[in-house]
């Protein structure tokens, strides 16, 4: 079934033509990725799908009764409610009806003097209790609290007022709020923006199994390859729809382009060769050959031109060292390092060969910046040493962007660290980085983040430092400058060490993977991909604290399986095959209780219609409890 339709969507702003001729076909129960460059008019598609903004032409077709949840990149929270109460509001029709089932109970057992008030009472009582059971009411509490401790919240941070919470930790709430509302159609603006490795893998599984239809606008190619199942791009003011994930996107983009490519030089052949033969039989001056030129030329004025393809400008850069170092690059050793009587890390030691290329990886707060920053020489650490080999020119490119001078233009940034270069060499590398024209003469601080990431890489690249340490640096880059980035580094004959929660960006350029936790330091050779799959083969019984990012339901059930698992393999298989049949038993008696409810002399009798409400309430709750002790032997037993 279609869910949205766009037929003809145009909207400008002032002058500015945002979206022309958009059209768009949307299939219920998809998974849609929208890409393009900053500024191509994907938050402004948003809003007009939502409602929030009125296209200029063309119409939106939405299916009549579908919710639609937005998240936006600028959420933001002002209520004075605690965060457990924001999420509560969710549920507050359920929670309505519940309190409508405990006063219904108190009715039936005042009308016992009364059978027919009784038994209406009785029979309402039974269908609020279906609608009840059908909207989650047993599960509301435990998905917020699974909700909230996915998207990274800490166990007993629920009291915490909403409106004192950082920008970044608002849209994670309104994220959460919008996954517990469960629209038909979610609308996630950059959902992955503020959150860590662990919670964006929850988020991936949470809307693979999301029961509606999803539309996310990302940077995060990884994120994008494991949700999506179709993508659109918006190019040049047009949307175009390509089905599978971001990867066969990018695949069928290319050959498309060489495709219209190809189409358009063959046209402009034959339109060549057809001017060229008018233009001989007008030179013959005769009146037939007139009419025969005449002729041609009526049909190539009717011929259909097919437009030059146009590709988004990218920007082009390489890396090249000057020099070449040591075999031994960099050795850390017993580093350790803390703030305020919070220590981040300690003990750290890391040793860096030429030709490395080295991800840090991590949860928010361990202290992987605070790392880049003692080795970049801009921290000095509370115990431990660094110590660089030979030959070692550094270059560091911090996300916060400080080395740049806000007060500077462009154009004086790069030259006044670099003045031996002749100032058309300077323009020449930003317009590299597609800084031209009037832009160079722009402040550094009036510029974007994405433009502000160009500048401190043009500087990276002119210096020509053999090793390179990047703090988050495809932070506010479109994907066609990370996959510039990528390809560079790629051909880069230095050594790199790199932060970065850009997943996908990891998989391009690393051959090691180091992860930081509270509980200390792994390391894991290969790619991002390499780690995970290294990851799931580790034994079962590892170091909790290894587990960066676990929810605390996750580590319980963790351990539980660690302590079934350390059982013989006989008694597992009996205390499994022993839930299956308390399973089965309990079933039979919730669905035993649910036909007395039906009964006359239970509706007639309003103490005994009470217990039998009281008891299916108990039985739910034992069987959802035996269902997770049943997971958590079943997972044990496959293990043996």
């Amino acid at each position: 079934m279609i869910l949205l339709t766009l037929q003809n969507i145009g909207k400008s702003f002032v002058m500015n033509e945002v979206l022309r001729d958009v059209n768009l076909t949307l299939q219920a129960g998809s998974r849609m990725g929208l890409v393009g460059v900053n500024g191509s008019g994907k938050s402004t598609l948003f809003r007009i799908i939502s409602g929030d903004m009125a296209p200029d032409s063309g119409t939106v077709s939405l299916v009549k009764g579908t919710r639609v949840g937005v998240l936006t990149q600028d959420a933001d929270i002002q209520s004075d409610l605690t965060i457990q109460q924001e999420l509560e509001r969710v549920f507050e029709p359920v929670r309505e009806m519940e309190r409508r089932l405990r006063a219904m109970e108190h009715e039936m057992e005042a009308a016992h003097s009364d059978p027919e008030a009784f038994r209406q009472l009785s029979n309402a009582y039974a269908r609020l209790m279906d609608r009840f059971e059908d909207a989650g009411g047993y599960e509301w509490p435990s998905r917020i609290q699974g909700v909230l401790a996915g998207l990274g919240f800490a166990r007993g941070r629920e009291t915490q007022p909403a409106n004192l919470l950082s920008g970044g930790e608002k849209t994670r709430l309104c994220l959460a709020r919008l996954l517990l509302t469960q629209p038909e159609l979610l609308m996630l603006d950059e959902p992955t923006n503020h959150l860590d490795l662990a919670s964006t893998q929850w988020l991936e599984e949470t809307l693979k199994k999301y029961r509606g239809t999803v539309m996310v606008i990302s940077h995060d190619r990884y994120f994008l390859n494991a949700v999506c199942d179709c993508m659109a791009e918006l190019s040049m003011r047009r949307l175009t729809q390509y089905s599978g994930n971001y990867d066969q996107f990018a695949a069928q983009r290319q050959a498309n382009l060489e495709r219209q490519l190809k189409e358009y030089k063959l046209q402009q052949a034959e339109i060549a060769r057809q001017e060229a033969i008018i233009a001989r039989y007008r030179m013959y001056n005769r009146e037939k050959s007139i009419k025969l030129a005449e002729s041609r030329e009526k049909r190539l004025e009717k011929l259909e031109r097919i437009e030059k393809p146009l590709n988004e400008q990218k920007v082009r850069f390489n890396f090249r060292a000057r020099r070449r170092t040591g075999d031994d690059v960099v050795m850390v050793k017993d580093l350790s390092k803390g703030f305020e009587g919070r220590t981040l890390f300690e003990g750290f030691g890391l040793h860096i060969r030429a030709g490395d290329r080295v991800a840090i990886i991590g949860p928010n707060g361990v202290g992987k910046s605070t790392l880049l920053n003692i080795i970049a020489g801009k921290l000095n650490p509370d115990h431990g040493q660094v110590i660089f080999g030979s030959n070692v020119d550094l270059g560091y490119y911090d996300q916060q962007q400080a080395q740049l001078h806000p007060d500077k233009d462009v154009l004086s940034e790069l030259w006044d660290d670099f003045p031996r270069l002749e100032m058309d060499r300077i323009r020449g590398v930003l317009a590299l980085f597609l800084l031209t024209g009037d832009d160079v003469y722009q402040k550094v601080g009036t510029l974007s983040g994405g433009e502000r990431g160009r500048v401190a890489l043009a500087k990276l690249m002119l210096r020509q430092d053999n090793l390179l340490l990047l703090d988050e640096p495809t932070n506010h880059l479109d994907m066609d400058s990370r996959e510039v980035l990528e390809a560079a580094l790629d051909d880069f004959d230095g050594t790199l060490l790199t932060v970065s929660h850009d997943r996908y960006f990891i998989n391009k350029v690393a051959n090691r993977v180091i992860e930081m936790t509270p509980g200390g330091t792994r390391e894991y050779l290969g790619n991002y991909d390499d780690y995970l799959e290294k990851k799931r083969l580790e034994e079962a019984g590892q170091d909790e604290e290894a587990r960066a990012g676990m929810t605390r339901t996750q580590m319980d059930r963790e351990k539980r399986i660690r302590r079934l698992q350390k059982e013989s393999a006989k008694a597992l298989k009996q205390r499994h095959a022993k839930v299956e049949a308390d399973i089965a038993l309990t079933e039979d008696m919730i669905a035993d209780l649910e036909g007395q409810m039906g009964l006359p002399e239970v509706y007639a009798n309003p103490a005994e219609s009470v217990r039998v409400a009281r008891e299916h309430r108990e039985a739910q709750e034992r069987l959802e409890q035996l269902y997770e002790d049943w997971e958590a032997l079943s997972e044990a037993v496959s293990a043996l």
